[in-house]
């Protein structure tokens, strides 16, 4: 299957490593956004929003990468441990990934992304970062994992992008909860090698722009 992605993403990243842990391979395929490859006429007949990651599934296409994650588990996997299929364990899991769509990984991105187009850094804009750790931290509290007993999609997606907050130096050891988890997830994810190939892809990059 053809992986449409950025070396750069941890989006990208929490997919390779769902492949990872289902043993799948991938045709991976870089797209340069910086040189805007995603606006080809041929991707974006494959995606009409141009977004990356991308999947094609021997002609099956889907992006977005919560919705490509869980098409992989729902399709490739052997058993539900990624991603339940009990309704509560499932909801749970599923508020986890929204939790990251819409809160933390939001947060950050809106506090981030403008500082790399070299506009000054917005403390109102961090206030919401910091809240957006204090409820992981909060969810993280008594558990090992993030959404339930044992690993699952939540966690995968969710450790990928805090690797991002440790790339520009967020100070974690304040969130206990979410230290904790994060070291235990680096000795227990799949594919946690493709996490450090993004961190050391994204720090490179943030490099240059000083």
């Amino acid at each position: 299957m053809d992986f449409y992605y950025s070396p750069y993403s941890s989006l990208s990243t929490a997919i390779l490593m769902t492949g990872k842990a289902l043993g799948l391979e991938f045709n991976k395929i870089v797209v340069n956004v910086r040189q805007q490859e995603q606006l080809k006429p041929e991707f974006v007949k494959l995606n009409p929003q141009h977004t990356i990651p991308t999947l094609n599934d021997n002609g099956f296409v889907v992006w977005e990468s919560r919705a490509i994650i869980t098409y992989l588990v729902e399709k490739y996997a052997k058993d539900d441990s990624l991603y339940p299929k009990d309704p509560k364990k499932r909801a749970l899991v599923n508020q986890r990934l929204y939790f990251d769509l819409g809160t933390l990984f939001k947060t950050f991105a809106d506090y981030y992304y403008p500082q790399i187009q070299q506009q000054p850094a917005d403390p109102e804009l961090f206030k919401k970062v910091e809240e957006a750790l204090s409820f992981l931290n909060i969810f993280l509290e008594g558990q090992k994992y993030v959404a339930g007993d044992s690993l699952t999609v939540a966690d995968i997606v969710l450790l990928a992008n805090i690797a991002n907050f440790r790339v520009v130096n967020i100070d974690l050891s304040k969130y206990i909860n979410v230290e904790r988890w994060y070291v235990n997830g680096k000795r227990v994810a799949p594919g946690w090698d493709e996490v450090e190939k993004t961190v050391d892809k994204l720090s490179e990059f943030l490099e240059t722009l000083k």
